[in-house]
């Protein structure tokens, strides 16, 4: 029984996850979840009392953690940093396309649509964010960078990959996740103020110091 309990409650998520990443917290209603979840609705307010909001809160925070792990996946392959980011970014424009230009994560579509109007998902989303960027810092300075550069650089990727989101949906075109991936690349070695970036620092070098 607890089996079958948990799965069904993984199935509203996973609903809400992809219904919200297609379109949005507003459009995504009450009967779309339990008919994409193949639920009925009372079994929806069992596990959520609270009703949409409270599936689309823990739709965010579910997603949120499982999209985060992507960075080391996509990046871990590359030494240095230069040639990890736009293939981060190259994986993301394929990925997209495939989907048939769907946003890859639900947490961008809904933060955009619901900052004013709702301010509890909001604050859901802000939570996601927040994890994003503390765990993005953590595995930048994994990699070399100090710690100021490594939040600097990850706040700059996620504002380029949330707006070329945008650019290639509207577009229908995989162009502006390769051009911003090519631009972060090369703004690497102006945050560092080193020439190889994401490469193991001389002993004694300091991977924050910036040229002037």
């Amino acid at each position: 029984m607890a089996e079958n309990v948990s799965t069904t409650r993984d199935r509203f998520l996973t609903a809400a996850t992809e219904l919200m990443r297609r379109q949005g917290y507003a459009a995504t209603s009450v009967k779309q979840l339990t008919a994409a979840a193949g639920a009925p609705i009372g079994s929806l307010y069992h596990h959520f009392p609270e009703g949409k909001q409270q599936v689309a809160a823990a739709a965010l925070r579910t997603s949120g953690a499982v999209y985060i792990q992507l960075l080391p996946l996509l990046m871990d392959p590359y030494d240095d940093l230069r040639e990890a980011i736009p293939a981060a970014f190259a994986a993301a424009a394929e990925d997209l396309e495939r989907s048939g230009w769907m946003n890859m994560c639900p947490v961008g579509t809904v933060a955009g649509e619901i900052a004013d109007s709702e301010p509890a998902l909001r604050e859901v989303a802000a939570e996601v964010i927040t994890s994003w960027i503390d765990q993005g810092t953590a595995y930048f300075v994994r990699r070399g960078l100090s710690p100021e550069v490594a939040r600097e650089l990850l706040i700059a990727m996620l504002s380029a990959l949330e707006g070329a989101f945008i650019l290639s949906r509207t577009l229908r075109s995989a162009t502006p996740l390769h051009a911003a991936g090519r631009a972060l690349a090369a703004h690497v070695d102006s945050m560092t103020g080193r020439g190889s970036a994401g490469k193991t620092p001389e002993p004694g070098a300091d991977v924050g110091e910036r040229t002037r």
